[in-house]
């Protein structure tokens, strides 16, 4: 079961913007979720993250290198 997931729901992903250094990790890892913009920030271009792309976001999560991205609670 993956961390985000809570009884089958789809589950929501925040990136903390004040942390984010924009080194385009969760980008390559999920670019169906996460985009990069002019400003070198991370933006969740989703509303909820499907079952299909949430070994995507897990991956995304663990490369940030400094840990801005977070399923939210």
């Amino acid at each position: 079961m993956l961390f985000g997931y809570r009884g089958g729901e789809c589950m929501k992903v925040v990136v903390n913007e004040d942390m984010c250094e924009g080194h385009r990790k969760c980008e390559a890892a999920a670019p169906e979720v996460f985009e990069v913009g002019d400003d070198d920030i991370s933006r969740v271009t989703v509303d909820e993250v499907t079952e299909e792309l949430a070994p995507k976001v897990e991956r995304a999560i663990r490369l940030c290198p400094r840990q801005a991205i977070a399923w939210a609670q």
